[in-house]
């Protein structure tokens, strides 16, 4: 015969664990059916679309054509060197900028650091219209040189070049180098560089040897995220009108919008898709070891 103290005990729950029920025959648990919604959207928004261009890739000849065309090749290598290149502009430009705004006193220091948080929201047509404006070839730096000199046109040409997009993707781009930098100098104890310029180390010894190892996650966790922006910018080599630069988007815009070529331009963006896939897979270890 069972004591009272023992049905007692066959009531309570152990400490700290939930009781759960089990679902009766033929019904799905709840947190099955809270997760059917998402999960309808996103295959009717972006997996159904995203199958229908794969498909659409896998045409008869459709990737040894486009792999054997010369403009595919020429886009890649542009594409890749474009990005890489702003990567590492935008490398060393924001992090000469965040260390001037994170240790150098100034009058409207901390308002340059909001004013960076609202420049992430900018579209990057919107920067490129800028830099137009100034450097374009009706802008306002080639209507100083033909008011000063005469001259019937000014020399700033460069907007229309590869050169050009790479000012405004690194002019652009470089905030996403500067927020997780200023994050992480904001952390720092302000301890070690006063020891350190204590013991006499310069400037440039204290930034390489101090400032620089407590930056690396962050800097690896913006460059990666501006490598793969980079990758599929689209808005900034249209708006700039560089007609000799040719980037994968472009390609994909030429293909399927003035050439008509369906298969040829999802071919393109599925090789698209998968580089920005692979790098975002990067820039989510980055993150995650840098702890953003």
């Amino acid at each position: 015969m069972a004591s009272p103290g023992t049905g007692l005990m066959e009531r309570r729950a152990a400490p700290g664990v939930v009781p759960t029920r089990s679902a009766p025959g033929g019904r799905l648990p709840t947190t099955v059916l809270w997760a059917l919604p998402p999960v309808a959207v996103l295959a009717l928004v972006f997996l159904y679309p995203l199958a229908l261009v794969v498909r659409e890739s896998l045409a008869p000849g459709a990737y040894a054509g486009v792999f054997a065309s010369a403009s595919f090749r020429e886009a890649l290598v542009t594409t890749v060197w474009l990005a890489v290149a702003a990567t590492v502009g935008c490398l060393v430009l924001g992090f000469v900028l965040a260390l001037v705004i994170a240790f150098v006193p100034f009058p409207g220091g901390k308002a340059v650091s909001k004013f960076i948080d609202v420049f992430l929201s900018f579209p990057s047509f919107l920067i490129t219209l800028a830099l137009l404006f100034v450097y374009g070839t009706v802008g306002m730096a080639n209507g100083l040189w033909t008011d000063v000199t005469g001259a019937a046109e000014g020399p700033f040409h460069f907007l229309t070049t590869p050169w050009g997009v790479l000012l405004a993707e690194i002019t652009y781009f470089t905030p996403f180098v500067m927020r997780p930098l200023l994050a992480a100098f904001s952390q720092m104890e302000t301890a070690q560089l006063e020891a350190a310029s204590s013991l006499g180390a310069r400037p440039l010894r204290i930034v390489r040897q101090v400032i620089l190892p407590e930056a690396l996650p962050a800097l690896a966790a913006g460059g990666s995220l501006v490598l793969v922006m980079c990758l599929n910018e689209f808005g900034i080599v249209l708006f700039t009108g560089a007609k000799g630069v040719t980037t994968l988007p472009m390609l994909v815009y030429s293909k399927a919008i003035l050439e008509s070529d369906y298969a040829a331009a999802c071919v393109v963006a599925v090789v698209n898709v998968a580089l920005s896939v692979g790098l975002y897979v990067l820039y989510r270890g980055v993150s995650r070891r840098a702890g953003a």
